[in-house]
């Protein structure tokens, strides 16, 4: 076989193996949207993002204070709608949950080890969200409002992780929130970080 024909054989092993990670960066897109469609948690995360920088830049304490009482609702709305989205999703058979840890097609098959169950993340970010909305540790407004904005930022990097690739997530993450993914990893709870970082390490499950 001369250098042309192996140069041909290489072009069409790039094409192909192109074609089958656009065919299932697709196909788990969908799945996914059609999951998050009854819920308008893509809403409220804006809205509570916003709100959130709003009140961190406010100089008068008093108005500071109305912006954060008026998150409540929306934050108890994110909490009850993650956490039925994350339900909804862990009905969702083992082998269409599993996203790849590195982007390349077909290795799941030869080392299931190189993927990790968005069912159990989800869930791991479900939770997140509804300890940062109790706030049991009756942290101040600014604190937990900067673990909230961590917990909805990683949880939207698992996400788009799942739908395209970790690069890829981590870079909408930065270029959308000014924050990157090893911040947002440092700023969620440690209940949080430790059951992710679980999660994403660990062998994946069945």
């Amino acid at each position: 076989m001369d250098s042309l024909e192996i140069l041909s054989l290489l072009a069409v092993a790039g094409f192909a193996l192109h074609w089958l990670n656009n065919q299932s960066r697709r196909a788990r897109t969908a799945l996914l949207a059609s999951h998050l469609q009854p819920f308008q948690i893509e809403r409220l995360m804006q809205q509570l993002t916003e709100a959130y920088m709003r009140a961190l830049g406010e100089i008068d304490p008093e108005r500071q204070a109305q912006v954060w009482q008026l998150q409540h609702a929306a934050e108890q709305q994110l909490a009850s709608q993650f956490q039925d989205f994350a339900r909804s999703f862990a009905q969702v058979p083992a082998p269409q949950a599993r996203t790849l840890k590195v982007a390349l097609p077909g290795i799941d098959k030869v080392l299931p080890q190189s993927t990790f169950d968005v069912r159990r993340v989800l869930q791991i970010h479900a939770d997140g969200i509804d300890r940062a909305v109790r706030n049991e540790a009756g942290l101040a407004c600014r604190d937990k409002a900067f673990i909230m904005m961590a917990e909805m930022f990683l949880m939207q990097h698992s996400c788009h992780w799942f739908c395209r690739s970790k690069t890829i997530a981590s870079a909408r993450m930065l270029a959308q929130h000014k924050t990157r993914y090893e911040q947002a990893l440092q700023a969620v709870s440690p209940e949080t970080r430790q059951a992710y970082l679980a999660a994403i390490n660990g062998p994946a499950l069945g």
